[in-house]
């Protein structure tokens, strides 16, 4: 994904850490006398193939100044993105980045800066964002950016969902009071998608641009997207859908990596599940738990367009509860019948909830988890961007609290640059799950899949086991718990090719079940080297993930970071990249291990554009699941079809209740015009 939120800005000589904005666009601090970096193109190109998607991003930006400027620019950080690779072209002269540990990067740029040397630094601000530093960009001339970045990608019941985020995440306010942003291209912004699916996609969809997008379908499971602007401004996020067809097989797809017979394997693994999972049909208890803080602002209207599937849909054995947080916490509706009359009345309390403040997110937990009732299953339904910045903050103390109760924590996460960490966390504890959601997504698509999942039973104790080959630094492999649709990703490494078993194991109503199958491991598969980086970030997140709970001393996890991402070239927050001329490189001793990286992935990648996707699926001599993974369009598994009219009532409910927050904050707004 390319989440080019290209934050140009046109300033010299700042220090590191200045830049903290999220906005799409130049930036130029407020009273510069300089005018603003010009963004000339922008041009996206992803390829979607083999469960990871591949972004470039290439822009020309523009130093309208009479004196040479640095450039500094950030895009939001998508979910799980290694940063790999960094041009720069001033004139005719192209220069490469190099991963080092950060401290030894920010120092070399500087030292070629002050000389006045052509150079380039990329850094990672945890979740938000990714911050570039171009030096000099010179006056009255063009330079020309290019990164690239890889992200691995999920099935949910049977959808696939690409993001490039350029909209504000407003998770910033240090940064909106210290820059204006100029999001204007004053040429052409253009992006093509390419998707290749080794199953067949029923249907794909680009939600807000289905007249400006020309969608070509060349198979059954490849497609390509074009959409071309002009004078278009970076402040729409890019989505694109795919749906495959339903009654596809559960199955067990391995996707490796090895160079050669004495070097290590490394390989992603993807379970989708093809399991019977009955639909929950006893009273439940839902809390939902809504955001109201000042970094919300803009962001709760997202779900409003889902609430015309709402009235009438709860059942008259749930009951519901909710509550709203911004500094504090507060119960606007007690435990009530999901009545119509009670759901009616939870619409006109909310009403009156006005948009305040910061955001203390553990307080709005803690409030939700009052009063529950040990006999009913209960369910937080948790609406936030998670930027919390008030009361208690620390990731441990968050597992602390939800692991006091047996409660599942559904987490929409909202915007770009949204604290994803967190809610990891807290769904991890919980044995809940979370999900993006964008300003510009499919929303009905959104409450369809939680519905699916709230809905139905889940896999409990879930783990993935592989035996007969020794592997390790293995990540997702202890998932706890799977909820319908769900897929399974685990990255890890592998010593020798032979011979494996693979198992899932997990417990439905009270039963242990067990699915395998058994595959080899490859002696060499030099189709995706870029599985190497994906597994390398995928465990820098578990060390993250650890370190944030409290289980791995924050000192030993930083270093390991630091490894992971210079000896796997990857930019992470413990590594940036250096862009410097080839002689550069050679004076100061650093080694090239990125240019070798890049060099076998393009030449992968090209192999790989003269082919159709090749099929991962592992087992189907020895199928490991008997049913249809699930689906939303029908024939999946534990009950039928899914009715896109019998959307969960508490979701439902929940989504009036954002909707009307939004009103309400538009109406105070309107108050205050007069």
């Amino acid at each position: 994904m390319k989440t080019l939120r290209s934050l140009i800005v046109a300033a010299s000589g700042l220090l590191f850490g200045a830049l903290a904005a999220s906005a799409s666009g130049t930036l130029t601090p407020i009273g510069s006398t300089q005018a603003p970096i010009q963004i000339r193109d922008h041009h996206v190109d992803i390829v979607i193939n083999n469960g990871f998607a591949r972004t470039e991003v290439t822009q020309t930006f523009f130093n309208p100044n009479p004196k040479d400027l640095e450039a500094i620019y950030a895009f939001p950080v998508p979910k799980s993105a290694s940063l790999s690779e960094m041009t720069i072209w001033a004139g005719e002269k192209e220069i490469h980045g190099e991963v080092l540990a950060k401290q030894q990067a920010q120092q070399v740029y500087e030292e070629e800066k002050a000389a006045g040397n052509d150079t380039g630094l990329a850094t990672k601000n945890s979740y938000q964002t990714f911050e570039f530093r171009v030096s000099p960009v010179r006056a009255g001339a063009e330079t020309r950016v290019r990164f690239v970045y890889y992200q691995p990608l999920e099935i949910d019941t049977g959808v696939g969902r690409y993001l490039y985020p350029l909209e504000e995440g407003g998770t910033d306010d240090a940064g909106a009071s210290f820059w204006t942003q100029n999001k204007s291209v004053e040429g052409n912004l253009s992006i093509s998608l390419e998707l290749k699916s080794a199953a067949p996609v029923a249907d794909v969809r680009v939600p807000g641009f289905e007249t400006a997008a020309v969608v070509e379908k060349l198979t059954d499971g490849h497609y390509r997207v074009k959409l071309d602007r002009t004078a278009a401004k970076l402040e729409r996020d890019f989505l694109f859908y795919y749906r495959l067809q339903d009654n596809l097989p559960g199955r067990i797809e391995v996707i490796p990596y090895r160079a050669a017979g004495d070097k290590a394997g490394t390989f992603m693994m993807v379970v989708t599940p093809g399991v019977d999972l009955a639909p929950l049909t006893n009273g439940a208890d839902y809390v939902y738990v809504l955001d109201v803080s000042g970094s919300m602002q803009g962001k709760i209207a997202t779900l409003a367009r889902g609430v015309g599937k709402a009235l009438g849909e709860m059942k008259p054995q749930d009951r519901f509860r909710i509550v709203a947080f911004a500094e504090t916490a507060q119960e606007i509706l007690p435990w009530t019948p999901a009545s119509t009359e009670n759901v009616q009345r939870g619409i006109e309390l909310v009403k009156g909830l006005q948009i305040r403040g910061g955001t203390n997110v553990y307080a709005g937990l803690e409030e939700g988890l009052r009063n529950t009732d040990a006999d009913r299953a209960t369910s937080l339904v948790l609406v936030t961007d998670g930027v919390t910045n008030t009361g208690i903050v620390e990731p441990k103390k968050f597992a602390e609290l939800l692991r006091q109760k047996d409660i599942r924590v559904f987490g929409f996460l909202m915007g770009n640059s949204a604290n994803w960490p967190l809610l990891r966390v807290a769904a991890e504890a919980s044995g809940g799950f979370y999900t993006g959601v964008s300003n510009d997504d499919d929303i009905l698509g959104q409450i369809l899949l939680a519905k699916s999942k709230i809905g139905f039973e889940a896999m409990h104790d879930a783990q993935l086991k592989i035996t007969g080959v020794k592997v390790a630094e293995t990540t997702g492999d202890y998932p706890g718990k799977l909820y319908r649709g769900q897929q399974l990703v685990v990255f890890g490494r592998y010593e020798k090719a032979g011979p494996a078993k693979v198992e899932l194991r997990a417990r439905i109503t009270g039963e242990d079940k067990t699915y395998a199958t058994t595959f080899n491991f490859p002696e060499t598969d030099t189709e995706n080297p870029e599985i190497e980086r994906l597994w390398a970030m995928s465990l820098c997140e578990q060390i993250e993930a650890g370190r944030d709970r409290g289980d791995i001393v924050a000192a030993e996890a930083d270093v390991a970071i630091r490894d992971l991402g210079t000896s796997y070239q990857i930019v992470n927050d413990q590594t940036a990249m250096v862009v410097l001329d080839d002689a550069t490189f050679a004076k100061r001793g650093i080694d090239r291990r990125n240019q070798q990286r890049v060099a076998t992935e393009r030449q992968a990648q090209t192999v790989r554009a003269a082919q159709p996707a090749r099929d991962a699926q592992v087992d189907k001599a020895q199928p490991a699941f008997s049913r249809p993974a699930p689906s939303i369009g029908g024939g999946g598994s534990g009950g039928g079809a899914l009715d896109r009219g019998s959307v969960v009532v508490l979701l439902l409910t929940l989504l009036t209740a954002i909707a009307l927050v939004r009103v309400a904050e538009r109406k105070q707004r309107e108050r205050g015009q007069q």
